[in-house]
């Protein structure tokens, strides 16, 4: 049975790449000779590595930020049709206008975030095809009650390593609960650009 590092998804037949996330998926005996018996951290395969695209969906729906984005979207788009729709029975246009501005006013701001997220997406799944592998540490684990997908909360895992001779730090999301290899004190491998190394991801992201 194969099952994606990425999503925990059950495959009984390799393929390339996992079907629900788009993560690449490694074959039986490949996977055994990357995680030692050990318990050692587990070896990405070599750059460049087949992420697929649509693995930027999944980052965004574990996104804090990008959840936020699609409700001020949402929000606006009733607004606007609201607004729009008084305004057009004219009697009610004066109601209309603040509606319909408020409107524009949410799309403008939830699709200036989306954007921003998006792009943000972007580069994360481009340190996970091409980033340098280097161990580093959980520093800090927290559950974000603020947001609520399918009433299941995002965890932020903050972790430090060392690139370059200097200390960095990031922070990945995820609505999967963490396990015990990624608590607080434990090592852990991170993928990060030598060009820029504040981007950087923890493998496999979570």
């Amino acid at each position: 049975m194969i099952i994606c590092p990425w999503c925990g998804t059950n495959y009984i037949d390799f393929q390339s790449n996992c079907k629900n996330c788009g993560g690449p998926l490694q074959a039986v005996a490949e996977a055994s000779a990357a995680s030692a018996p050990d318990g050692s951290l587990p070896t990405p395969p070599p750059a460049p590595r087949p992420i697929s695209d649509k693995y930027i969906w999944r980052l965004l729906f574990a996104d804090g930020w990008a959840i936020t984005a699609f409700v001020f979207g949402l929000l606006g788009l009733i607004f606007a049709l609201v607004g729009g729709g008084l305004i057009v029975g004219i009697i009610t246009a004066f109601v209309g206008i603040p509606f319909f501005l408020l409107g524009i006013a949410f799309l403008g701001a939830g699709g200036g975030i989306m954007i921003w997220r998006y792009q943000q997406a972007q580069k994360i799944v481009n340190v996970l095809r091409v980033g340098q592998a280097t161990q580093g540490q959980v520093v800090e684990l927290q559950e974000n009650y603020s947001v609520s997908v399918n009433g299941q909360h995002p965890w932020e895992i903050r972790y430090q390593f060392q690139a370059g001779g200097q200390d960095h730090a990031g922070q990945v999301s995820t609505l999967n609960q963490p396990g015990p290899k990624l608590q607080v004190g434990k090592p852990v491998c991170v993928l990060y650009l030598p060009t820029d190394a504040q981007w950087n991801s923890i493998y496999p992201h979570p």
